[in-house]
């Protein structure tokens, strides 16, 4: 999904809304680094959908978190390029560099109760 709905916010800080799909972890420059995926990250006050999956670097308020919770948080949106941009021959395959953006600096995070996601009440 193109994350044009992201880019036209460039620089705005706002809540948002996401479920935690998975957590899980990549190779990084000093070493493994933990990563946690979010799908259906959307407006937290219009409830539109601002792309379809975003992943985060592991920060202290994942810790308590679960694989299926819903969180709302606020984030500034942010711009970064992508891809391998070096020398190496064996990776000239890989996909072109390319532009696109994201959310960073998530605070005041908070569990969303699960009859607020569906709208309704207990």
């Amino acid at each position: 999904m193109r994350r044009t709905t992201l880019a036209a916010r460039h620089g705005e800080r706002f809540r948002v809304t996401a479920t935690i799909e998975r957590f899980s972890q990549k190779n990084g420059f000093r070493g493994p680094q933990k990563t946690v995926l979010l799908r259906d990250v959307r407006d937290a006050e219009t409830g539109d959908l601002l792309t379809d999956h975003l992943w985060f670097a592991w920060g202290k308020w994942a810790f308590m978190l679960r694989e299926g919770e819903a969180i709302a948080f606020d984030a500034r949106v942010t711009g970064y390029d992508k891809g391998y941009r070096g020398r190496r021959e064996d990776l000239y395959d890989a996909p072109p560099p390319s532009s696109d953006w994201r959310l960073e600096r998530p605070t005041r995070v908070a569990r969303v109760p699960p009859q607020a996601q569906a709208g309704g009440t207990p």
